[in-house]
C-alpha cells in the first residue's frame, strides 16, 4: 500500500467517538481512524467531515474505517481505497453496541435528512 510510512499500528485509537464531535455535543454517522496518530474523526457523510479535516491540518493521508467488520483503508494523498492493509493496535472499531449514528442521546429525529 503507498503511504505505508504514513501508518503507525501501534497507535490505539483516541476513544470510541469522533473527538472533536464528542467535544462539540455534536453527532457522526461513521468513524473514521487516523492510521498515523489514531484520531478518531467522523467521515464525510457526517456533518463535519472531521476526518478529512483531520487530514487537512495534518498531512497524514491515511484512514482506516473504525466500523465494525470494516477493514478498508483510504488514502487522501493518493485518492485510492485499499480493501485491507496492516493491523493497528486494538480496539478496530467502535463498540459493537454504539449505535449508528451516533452517539446515543446526541443524534437528531430528522439525521437522514441532513446527509449529503
Amino acid at each position: 500500500m503507498s503511504g505505508d510510512e504514513a501508518i503507525d499500528p501501534g497507535v490505539p485509537p483516541s476513544g470510541t467517538g469522533c473527538v472533536e464531535c464528542d467535544d462539540a455535543g455534536g453527532w457522526w454517522f461513521h468513524l473514521r481512524r487516523c492510521a498515523q496518530c489514531g484520531h478518531i474523526g467522523c467521515c464525510d457523510d457526517s456533518p463535519s467531515k472531521h476526518a478529512t479535516a483531520h487530514y487537512r491540518a495534518t498531512g497524514h493521508p491515511v484512514i482506516r474505517s473504525f466500523e465494525p467488520g470494516e477493514e478498508w483503508f483510504w488514502n487522501f494523498a493518493e485518492n485510492e481505497l485499499y480493501n485491507s492493509g496492516p493491523e493497528l493496535a486494538p480496539p478496530a472499531c467502535h463498540p459493537e453496541d454504539q449505535p449508528v449514528p451516533g452517539p446515543a442521546g446526541r443524534v437528531p429525529a430528522n439525521w437522514a435528512d441532513t446527509l449529503r
